[in-house]
């Protein structure tokens, strides 16, 4: 063993002198190492403006014009990947570095679909952002636009912690595209917002979820009062449109299939009520209301037509007087312009929303865009203010990429250069139908372009069917499409997951 004895030896030797040399401080290692670190207060005040960062400065002569996007929804997302990467460099500024699939949003809530199954990171929407040396994602909110100088004033998202300050800069844009959606209508009623939570955002669903599984083990706890269970156990949805409903679907479904089975002791106080100031789902005709009315009763969904006066923290109080009590409460009553939208001092169309021309121009400064649902035709258009649809704001991100890519071939993608360019066909838009679904495999299809024309309209088991291949088609990506698969076929087989992470 005398080879390994001198083994050791030499490994000892080699070890001393390494950690002896280390120790010297003018060892080139330690000054390279240490020379990369920063203090704390260092990185907290230093700005990125002082870095010339290619994504913020004004483009140069023979430098691929930028486009700048507010947003990462249906409209923006699926302008950023139509439009041609060769010809423009593209900056997302969004608060979320992902798009959410909003149609299945619902089903996450009670643990049909993970959450990861309804969202795409936007480098894989467009893998530009990643890898090229001009196009940048920033984590920030847009806080003022400066459309004489083509600057966007921008603020960093942080984590609400004390230990990183928001970061404050300007970007610079050849073409800004608003497509910074909208928010939750709470029409002035006091305590939505403190006590009521929405369903238009990951993490709104992930909120509902722990609270739904909260509520549940909570009222199965000892010596807890018969009322305080009841209160405990009854989810009020506000809102009978498409995602009330739907989501009133889901949480029918997951009592009947879920807690029945796991939750035996408190199934019989667990109850839904849905709460609409007229009819449900009043986008549809009146034959497929009536059906997802019934469908709804069925499932054990209790209806109620009344307007919330005031929401406090465990009841909502109607026009006519009527206490509701409720332990989760899930707002769903439509969308308004958001906070930024109304502070831009930009033309605006009936109802707050950013003005727009027959191409989805901004009137009265250069090269600004707006899609989606922060944007509505002027009035002076003579069209109508779209829905606030995901199809219609896909549809307008879809025409104004390829209107974009057109502008930039022939010349107009720099600052000030599109005036004389024709722009060809304005947008023009063609409902393609609407679907929900109700529960217990059951759903509504209209492929009507309106209640009044003639067309395919479904219910039904076969409804159901159409609605959830047609989302599945629809899913952004391959991945997704298979996590949405596999996740159906797990519940389907094994239960919703029903752990409270």
């Amino acid at each position: 063993m005398a080879w390994f004895r001198r083994l050791i030896h030499v490994s000892s030797s080699i070890g001393s002198s390494i950690k002896y040399r280390n120790l010297n401080p003018s060892s080139p290692f330690l000054f390279t190492s240490f020379s990369h670190f920063s203090t704390e207060s260092t990185l907290q005040t230093q700005s990125p403006n002082d870095f010339q960062y290619p994504g913020l400065r004004p483009t140069k002569p023979g430098e691929k014009p930028r486009v700048v996007v507010l947003g990462s929804g249906w409209a923006g997302c699926r302008l950023m990947k139509d439009i041609d990467t060769s010809i423009y460099d593209v900056v997302c500024v969004s608060p979320r570095n992902h798009m959410v699939f909003t149609p299945l949003l619902a089903s996450t809530c009670v643990g049909t679909l993970e959450f990861r199954s309804v969202t795409e990171p936007i480098g894989r929407i467009q893998p530009a952002i990643s890898r090229d040396p001009g196009s940048f994602f920033f984590l920030a909110n847009c806080k003022e636009l400066d459309t004489n100088n083509h600057e966007v004033h921008c603020e960093s998202v942080t984590d609400g912690e004390n230990n990183l300050k928001p970061w404050n800069f300007k970007i610079s844009y050849d073409k800004l595209v608003i497509a910074a959606g909208a928010e939750a209508s709470t029409f002035g009623i006091n305590g939505v917002n403190e006590h009521a939570i929405f369903l238009r955002e990951v993490h709104h669903a992930q909120e509902i979820r722990r609270k739904l599984l909260l509520n549940l083990m909570s009222s199965d706890m000892p010596g807890i009062s018969e009322e305080e269970k009841c209160r405990l156990l009854h989810c009020v949805v506000i809102g009978g449109g498409p995602t009330g409903v739907e989501f009133s679907g889901e949480l029918s479904d997951f009592i009947i299939k879920d807690v029945h089975e796991r939750y035996a002791h408190v199934k019989d106080y667990i109850h839904v009520t849905l709460i609409e100031a007229n009819e449900i789902l009043s986008s549809f005709d009146d034959r497929l209301r009536q059906y997802a009315t019934k469908q709804l009763i069925k499932t054990g969904v209790r209806l109620v037509c009344g307007i919330v006066k005031d929401v406090q923290p465990h009841k909502v109080i109607l026009n006519d007087g009527t206490e509701v009590p409720y332990g989760l409460l899930v707002w769903s009553t439509g969308v308004g312009p958001s906070t930024l939208i109304r502070s831009l001092q930009l033309p605006k169309s009936p109802g707050g929303r950013i003005g727009v021309d027959e191409w989805l121009r901004v009137p009265s400064v250069q090269d600004v865009f707006a899609i989606g649902d922060c944007c509505g035709f002027l009035e002076s258009t003579g069209k109508p203010v779209l829905p606030a649809l995901a199809q219609v704001a896909e549809r307008q991100g879809k025409y104004l990429g390829s209107l974009l890519n057109k502008v930039g071939k022939a010349g107009g993608g720099h600052a000030n250069t599109a005036r004389e360019l024709e722009l060809g066909a304005p947008f023009v838009y063609k409902h393609l139908g609407s679907m929900a679904t109700v529960g217990s495999y059951k759903a509504l299809v209209d492929l009507r372009e309106s209640k009044e024309t003639k067309g395919l309209a479904l219910t039904g088991f076969v409804s159901w069917f159409i609605w959830r291949s047609a989302y599945l088609t629809r899913v952004i990506s391959w991945r997704n499409r298979i996590y949405v698969a596999v996740n159906w076929a797990t519940t389907l087989v094994f239960g919703r997951d029903i752990n409270r992470i």
